[in-house]
């Protein structure tokens, strides 16, 4: 990577651009903009940070180029960037590891025309021999990269990238700067790159459950594609309707995390055992249902049903934990959002809650007081089972003793509880879930005898399948079910009528959401209010139109009223030109009057000549400019066919 060998100075009257160029500027050091690699089936595109985090980057590279390696969070927390290994890690689900690099001078690519930047080492030794050119006025500088490509700086607004002609071989043969031209651009103020911008600060989290199959939407994309398309609609929605606001700082924005089960599912090695059993024709479509309609089934079968729920639960757990210990001073709400068979699994979790006695008032009073119980209650379990030198550890992680029947293997390792500590923890926690689960089924029981099949508001909980269900460390806001068959799951169930007093025991908001045309989507409000038939409320589009649906029903009513009328109209004219009266015969006309006739039919084509001694008046056709013809009679008004 080394500078070509500068050509003769061009003479004066040659290059008048570049001194005008350089007249009465000096050189000014480029601004460096980090970027991050996205790979998408296949293809590669350079995204930049946002200002924010772009300006903490190079903060850190330039405090932290001594030291080892620094972590950056970045696009709300959402990934952390090594800057010594320049790469982009996802803290909340798993993602391959993007390449990070810090960016000065861009060149158009081939295919989509975006700019692609350079290597950090190429964009130092670009801005170099642009530096030295700036200074000496001395342009038309020729570089090589690494590929040996070649870049000629013509001024400082016109640089290009040359593809080789042919490679050097052994005849010591160069590139010329031979084949179609591309832009180099310095600085990404010049790249008309669209930047994100992205509010700090967050108001509410969202938890986002995906349906059956690994696929979420149409394009086949994954929970994380989709989460992320939803995050960027949202923040284009705040940014068109609560721009003021936004600017004011008054509003924030909503995060949203995907959860993802389908995976846990499937590496129980199910699919080996199904792979066994799946017959060999038409192994596409069988494949397809194995991955993704069986998973309805799975979540029926008892056994397959408590790993769904263990795995949504503690993984939404998870990421609250998590998604507070990066966000410290997070004071808002929390929801919950699933799509098909995700919708269903909240629900039949959220029916399963345990509300607390105290309302809000008096558990922010007795806040303190609960939460030393809590602690005292640790102490005392680890005391019991010899661990009270791990005290400290859970006071640390601040684990009462509810969290800590939540606690999974997986945790207490990541806590750094050594093997046998651990495996004493979870048989403790082991044999009180069994104690209480048989307390909770004997309860159930008598509960099933008082509420019977037949009642006229039966549990919305009969009919589920049995299984230890997992608390959640919060309280949702919002359930939004999205495309859901809840209500049909409940009717297979046994559950025909809602009482209408019904609610959540820890969530105090729920909405159905759903696509007309969804063949997955059920209603659930005729369920509560039977006697009442009203039409589900719509939603207005976001970009303030109407929906695609409603659209086409309109335009296609207006194409068919049109060409209903305009084929009522044809047919008007013609029953009527069919049954006009027939003229009288006119008798003695000699040829000549024939002629004479034809030429005054030709004078006024299109309709018949006029008649002599008969008893019908006399009709002529008119053909007026800008109007339909009109049959008129002497002495009559015109009147339209």
């Amino acid at each position: 990577m080394s500078a070509q060998e500068r050509p003769p100075a061009l003479p004066s009257r040659a290059a008048p651009d570049a001194a005008e160029w350089d007249a009465g500027n000096g050189y000014e050091a480029v601004a460096p903009h980090w970027f991050y690699c996205k790979v998408t089936g296949g293809r590669e595109r350079w995204l930049p940070f946002s200002t924010q985090d772009s300006e903490r980057l190079e903060e850190a590279h330039g405090a932290g180029k001594d030291k080892g390696d620094v972590v950056v969070p970045t696009s709300g927390g959402r990934y952390d960037v090594h800057l010594k290994q320049r790469q982009r890690v996802a803290v909340f689900w798993e993602e391959e590891v993007s390449e990070v690099r810090r960016c000065t001078w861009f060149y158009k690519g081939d295919k989509d025309n975006k700019y692609v930047p350079y290597s950090e080492s190429f964009s130092e030794e670009l801005e170099e021999a642009y530096m030295i050119a700036v200074t000496l006025d001395e342009w038309k500088k020729k570089l090589e990269s690494p590929s040996r490509e070649v870049i000629i700086l013509h001024n400082p607004k016109l640089m290009v990238h040359y593809h080789p002609a042919a490679t050097s071989d052994d005849w010591g043969s160069t590139p010329t700067e031979q084949g179609r031209p591309r832009t180099v651009k310095r600085g990404v103020e010049n790249i008309a790159a669209e930047i994100p911008n992205e509010p700090l600060q967050i108001d509410h989290l969202v938890f986002v459950v995906h349906g059956i199959g690994p696929a979420c939407d149409i394009r086949f994309r994954s929970i994380v594609q989709c989460v992320n398309d939803f995050r960027s609609v949202s923040l284009s929605m705040l940014q068109a309707h609560f721009r003021k606001a936004q600017e004011q700082q008054q509003i924030g924005r909503v995060e949203f995390l995907p959860v993802n089960w389908h995976s846990s599912l499937h590496s129980t090695g199910v699919d080996v055992d199904l792979e066994r059993i799946t017959l060999p024709s038409i192994s596409r479509l069988r494949h397809f249902i194995n991955d993704t309609i069986l998973d309805a089934f799975f979540y029926n079968s008892s056994t397959y049903c408590q790993t769904i729920l263990d795995t949504v639960a503690s993984e939404m757990n998870r990421l609250y934990l998590l998604f507070l210990q990066r966000n410290p001073d997070f004071k808002g709400g929390v929801s919950i959002a699933g799509h098909s068979l995700g919708s269903l699994i909240l629900f039949d979790l959220l029916t399963n809650q345990k509300a607390a006695p105290e309302d809000e008032h008096s558990r922010e009073g007795t806040e303190v007081t609960s939460s030393s119980r809590g602690a005292e209650e640790v102490k005392e379990i680890l005391k019991k089972l010899d661990l009270s030198e791990y005290c400290p550890v859970f006071e640390k992680e601040k684990i009462d003793g509810e969290a800590l029947f939540l606690c999974a293997e997986r945790n207490l390792e990541e806590m750094g509880i050594p093997l046998g500590p651990r495996m004493k923890l979870l048989h403790y926690i082991s044999s009180r879930r069994e104690v209480q689960d048989t307390k909770e089924q004997s309860a159930a029981g008598q509960h099933s005898t008082t509420a019977s099949r037949d009642g006229p508001y039966p549990d919305v909980s009969l009919g589920q399948v049995s299984a230890n269900y997992p608390q959640l460390l919060y309280k949702p806001a919002i359930f939004f079910a999205f495309g859901s068959p809840i209500g049909m799951f409940l009717t297979v169930r046994g559950v025909k009528r809602i009482n209408p007093d019904y609610s959540l025991p820890t969530c105090k908001g729920f909405f159905n959401i759903f696509h007309p045309f969804d063949p997955v989507a059920y209603r659930i409000e005729p369920m509560i209010v039977p006697d009442l038939e009203f039409e589900p409320m719509l939603l207005p589009h976001h970009k303030g139109r109407k929906r695609m649906h409603l659209e086409l029903k309109e335009g296609l009513t207006r194409m068919s009223v049109d060409l209903k009328n305009n084929l009522l109209g044809s047919l008007r004219v013609a029953w009527q030109s069919f049954t006009r009266a027939p003229l009288a015969a006119v008798e003695g006309v000699s040829s000549e009057g024939e002629a004479e006739a034809e030429a005054s039919t030709e004078k006024q084509p299109g309709g018949p000549s006029a008649s002599q001694g008969g008893s019908l008046p006399h009709y002529r056709w008119e053909a007026e400019r800008g109007e339909s013809h009109r049959l008129r009679a002497p002495g009559e008004a015109h009147r339209e066919l």
